[in-house]
């Protein structure tokens, strides 16, 4: 059974606490937890919940640590978030933002999921990140929001 290797930045995991998110973070997470989707969790992930409440850094606890997988963040995924930042694309005020998109890519995950419209899960950026993936030799990044990866029977 092919199980999608999903990139969560840290909104889908603070979503699971949240109204507006809680039901589609959840929904993620269970998924995860039995192991339809492979999750995928970064350094920058991890160091962006050192400041988050205990009950956002236990959601991580719940998966069995058969289904995630750590990457890191390293000197090729700098070099391509940087390259995102000197195109424009992502601001230096969001750096972490340009960084999950560059680890995802480089990872070659098969989706990168997350609730920040602004930065990452917009049409118009997903285009233009995805032309300097092109342009660099990268492939396409699937960005989704959790309520569009879903598992269906």
């Amino acid at each position: 059974m092919f199980r999608p290797r999903i990139y969560v930045d840290t909104s889908v995991i603070g979503g699971c606490f949240d109204e507006e998110f809680k039901e589609y973070s959840t929904q993620l997470f269970d998924e995860f937890i039995s192991g339809k989707e492979m999750l995928i969790i970064s350094d920058v992930v991890l160091f962006e919940l050192e400041e988050a409440p205990e009950e956002v850094r236990s959601v991580l606890k719940r998966v069995p640590s058969d289904n995630i997988e750590y990457v890191s963040l390293d000197e090729e995924s700098i070099t391509l978030a940087n390259a995102y930042l000197k195109e424009g694309l992502v601001a230096e005020s969001s750096i972490s933002d340009a960084r999950h998109i560059a680890i995802a890519t480089v990872e070659r995950v098969d989706i990168l999921v997350s609730w920040n419209y602004k930065h990452i899960v917009n049409i118009n950026r997903i285009r233009l990140l995805n032309s300097v993936n092109l342009k660099l030799g990268y492939p396409i990044l699937e960005i989704r929001s959790p309520r569009e990866v879903l598992y269906e029977e």
